[in-house]
């Protein structure tokens, strides 16, 4: 089954029908938050995801009970290997990094889902050595091992 793509309105309708998942024109102005739309708006819509399959219609009488075809998971599946595809050259890898980098996911969200004792160690960076500064400050050092080459010597 082809999934295709929708507008931001039709998602945020389908957000709504997902919950109800089979319903009639009616429930849909009864569920819809403040501000409502127009129910000739709302009808032009319904019409549009039947032809992009996400919802099926059975006549009842003179109305239509719709029911929703895709279900949510399945679009959620095809929004991220959409943007995998797309932006992150279809790497795990890379999502999940652009995640942590963004502070959208945790180690801890991790360790959670896996179970798993994982450590991730920052990265370590060297110190910069600080030669003259050890030597203005540690000038003890500096002369018992001076004294100990000239004792070797002198043996």
């Amino acid at each position: 089954m082809k999934i295709n793509h929708l507008t931001t309105a039709e998602e945020n309708l389908m957000k709504l029908f997902w919950k109800l998942n089979s319903f009639y024109l009616k429930d849909v102005m009864e569920q819809h938050p403040e501000p409502k739309p127009h129910q000739n708006t709302v009808s032009t819509y319904l019409k549009i995801l039947v032809e992009k399959g996400y919802l099926s219609t059975q006549k009842e009488g003179r109305i239509f009970k719709y029911t929703v075809t895709i279900p949510l998971q399945d679009y959620k599946k095809f929004l991220l290997k959409e943007l995998s595809h797309h932006f992150f050259h279809d790497s795990g890898r890379e999502i999940l990094q652009f995640l942590f980098d963004e502070n959208l996911i945790s180690q801890e969200d991790l360790k959670d889902y896996f179970n798993l004792k994982i450590e991730m160690k920052p990265v370590k960076t060297k110190a910069p050595k600080l030669k003259i500064a050890n030597e203005i400050l540690n000038p003890k050092k500096d002369k018992k091992t001076g004294d100990k080459k000239k004792k070797k010597k002198k043996n």
